[in-house]
Formats: structure tokens, sequence, C-alpha cells
């Protein structure tokens, strides 16, 4: 009975483990998202962290600005979710399938 449970927490702490590596992949990778003119560009890290803004300098309008800002960000926190998703879940799914009654918990 101890045995199982022994076993089970090993594979908990693999599991753990795997998820802690994808997180630190994922702080290297970067998404870009752009508004829809392309003048302002976002990158994002996996993590959800934003690393750089740029904003093309023919632009004077303060408010196009902030408009176009909003929709960059918003595109590449979008990729940047799906990217963290993929990661995780692969992490979760590598590890979890082995744990009795625990399997399905993530999409297998």
């Amino acid at each position: 009975m101890f045995g199982g449970m022994k076993d089970m927490m090993a594979q908990l702490q693999q599991a753990q483990a795997k998820v802690e590596e994808a997180k630190a992949r994922l702080d290297t990778i970067t998404v870009e998202g752009k508004s829809s003119n392309g003048k302002v560009v976002a990158v994002v890290t996996g993590n959800r962290k934003v690393v750089d803004l740029t904003i093309d300098s023919s632009l004077e309008d303060t408010e196009e600005i902030a408009d176009l800002v909003v929709i960059a960000m918003n595109d590449a926190l979008a990729k940047a979710e799906s990217v963290n998703e993929a990661e995780m879940g692969a992490a979760a799914k590598s590890s979890m399938p082995n744990i009795p009654g625990m399997g399905g918990m993530f999409g297998k």
C-alpha cells in the first residue's frame, strides 16, 4: 500500500519538475504581436511577460498610438497564451498518465 503511494509521490515530483522545466523554457520563447497597420509591435515571452514594445516614429496621434498598442499587446498575449498552454500541457501529459486515476485529467 505504501509502496504505491511512494511511487505516486515520486511521479508527482517528476511532474512538478517537468512543469518547472516548461516554465523555464517559456521564458526563452518570444512571440510578436502587431497592430493592424504594423506600426506598433509588442514582444511577449511564453510566460506572458512583455519584453519589448516598438512604436513607429511616424505616429504622432497619442490616441491612435494607445489604440495600436492595445491591439498589438492583445495579439502578442493571445499568441503567448497558446504557446504557454502547449508547453504546459505537454509537460503535464508526459508525466501524468502513469499516475492511476489522473491520466485523463489533462486531456490525454
